[in-house]
């Protein structure tokens, strides 16, 4: 009887140490995934595969996000009118490509957006074409034919209303969503002039299919003005100003990776399905870096009282509302 009671005291001692063991265990490697844990990051990008678009997800393909501690999950959507809304409606965090008077539009109304970042500056990535047999030469002389633009509230709705202003042109403004769906129209018949963005459509220009007929910048009112941002819902910034200041730090170095590092450029192909030459291009020929800088803003003495003139503001923002809405982590 001793010997047994002698036994299940240095069982019950060895289960202890076992247990302890394992607690301990148990703890070191829960203080890992801790340490390891991602903090997770919704965006909604308008138009998948455009080069300027591509930042979030060519720097979560370089392990440029992961290194900040965040894992982002990215849905596409037609254009910059659909990504406001689910920002607005909180379905996501961030929302890449709005178009700025949209956004200005948005807050004036009382939505709850604020501006992260600029997306993209100036307009030269957009640009507007006709079926190779068309007889229309420039935008200019459109006399009521259809001019495609993406969603409206869209970047591309806002250059086309320009090119309306500008020209004093008849042309009749309809969405067509995204370059393939555009294009698709356009070699149909439904739709008179298309719109795209690099790479898309880079492919059809070289076989001769269609041709060019408008830039972005011939729309004077863009030229030098932020013409899309990175949008954020704003009950989510005040709720965690830090995951967002991170979010900006990998954005921005996402950029740099995207102009330095030649796996980028692999990556982009990839994600685009073209071929690397047709990768290059879209960068070198259609994005110089420094428009998508997206520590400045530029442009609002314009894009303001343009906002009020298209009815998307009803009076102007006072600089403290403009302090409110514009909400750009510094650059460390």
């Amino acid at each position: 009887m001793i010997l047994y009671r002698h036994i299940n005291v240095i069982l019950l001692g060895r289960s202890i140490v076992l247990g302890l063991c394992a607690l301990a265990i148990s703890t070191v490697l829960g203080g890992t995934l801790v340490a390891n844990a991602q903090d997770q990051i919704t965006m909604a990008v308008g138009q998948r595969g455009n080069w300027d678009t591509s930042i979030a997800e060519l720097g979560q393909r370089g392990g440029i996000f992961a290194k900040y501690g965040l894992e982002l999950e990215i849905l596409y959507t037609q254009g910059g009118g659909e990504t406001l809304q689910t920002v607005i409606s909180g379905a996501v965090d961030v929302g890449v490509g709005p178009s700025v008077m949209a956004v200005l539009g948005a807050y004036g109304r009382g939505a709850p957006v604020r501006v992260l970042g600029a997306e993209v500056t100036g307009a030269t990535d957009l640009f507007w074409y006709v079926r190779s047999d068309s007889s229309l030469e420039a935008v200019r002389d459109m006399n009521g034919e259809t001019i495609a633009y993406s969603t409206t509230g869209a970047s591309t709705h806002e250059i086309v209303k320009a090119y309306i202003d500008q020209y004093g042109i008849d042309a009749r403004p309809t969405p067509v969503g995204s370059p393939p769906s555009s294009l698709t129209q356009v070699m149909s018949g439904l739709v008179d002039v298309g719109w795209s963005a690099p790479p898309f459509g880079l492919e059809q220009l070289d076989q001769g299919d269609i041709r060019i007929i408008g830039s972005g910048n011939d729309a004077e009112r863009f030229v030098g003005q932020t013409v899309r941002v990175l949008a954020v819902n704003a009950r989510k910034l005040n709720a965690d100003a830090d995951k967002f200041e991170r979010f900006m730090r990998a954005y921005r170095e996402s950029i740099d990776y995207m102009y330095d590092d030649p796996m980028a450029m692999v990556h982009f192909a990839g994600f685009a399905n073209v071929s690397e030459d047709i990768a290059r291009r879209t960068r070198d020929d259609f994005f110089p870096k420094e428009a998508l800088n997206p520590d400045q803003v530029l442009g609002l003495e314009r894009s303001i009282p343009l906002a009020i003139e298209l009815r998307y503001l009803g009076e102007s923002l006072s600089e403290d509302q403009l302090n409110e809405l514009i909400q750009i982590p510094p650059r460390n």
